[in-house]
């Protein structure tokens, strides 16, 4: 959950330049240095004594391997497993357009796949049309956690309160900055002031 003082910071608008720029916070140079060391990829290990087991449990991907689905974890266990390990009740999954079945204007989940898993909630999501960047985690071993750069631009995207604070405790944690950074430069430029703006209010926090 965020704190007051982050839901406090968001409102603040940053500092510019005459032309318009950020101007780049002193602040953040250092906070690479009070960090622990980067992760580069995640661990599912780092959820056990924080989420509950049957959520856990929840995350084992039959039912898509079987109907040939590509699937990766994202969402709050993805969030846990690049760094920031936090209490979550339900499974989210990025899965390839074969997950869904079209009838005219009418989307349906494919027969068989499930919506519920030991009464945890279980749901999906796929790229959109313009986002063939995001097809490319879909390559990974199905049933693998999304990596930090892709699962920061879907937070970004998404940009709700919550989305807004896992980047600010997955920035204080162990992200790689500037991986994420030319992550967002070439495949959704439009968010690189947002990611900056949670990168400086994660380093006054720190």
């Amino acid at each position: 959950m965020a704190t007051r003082s982050a839901t406090a910071n968001w409102l603040r608008r940053p500092s510019c330049t005459k032309r318009g720029r950020r101007a780049p916070a002193r602040h953040v140079v250092s906070l690479a240095r009070r960090r622990p060391n980067l992760m580069t990829k995640p661990d599912l290990t780092l959820l056990e004594d924080v989420v509950a087991p049957k959520v856990l449990e929840a995350l084992a991907s039959a039912a898509l391997v079987a109907a040939q689905v590509r699937h990766v974890v994202i969402g709050g266990l993805a969030v846990g497993a690049n760094g920031h390990p936090r209490a979550t009740k339900d499974v989210h999954f990025l899965v390839g357009e074969e997950a869904f079945e079209h009838h005219g204007k009418l989307v349906m989940l494919r027969a068989g796949l499930p919506f519920q898993v030991d009464g945890v909630a279980v749901d999906f999501l796929s790229p959109g049309a313009d986002e063939p960047f995001l097809e490319t985690a879909l390559t990974a071993t199905p049933g693998s956690v999304i990596d930090a750069a892709p699962l920061v631009y879907m937070k970004l995207k998404a940009s709700r309160m919550q989305d807004r604070a896992d980047v600010v405790a997955l920035v204080k944690a162990s992200l790689d900055l500037e991986a994420c950074r030319a992550y967002l430069r070439t495949h959704a430029s439009a968010l690189v002031g947002r990611f900056d703006d949670l990168v400086a209010i994660a380093a006054a926090e720190h």
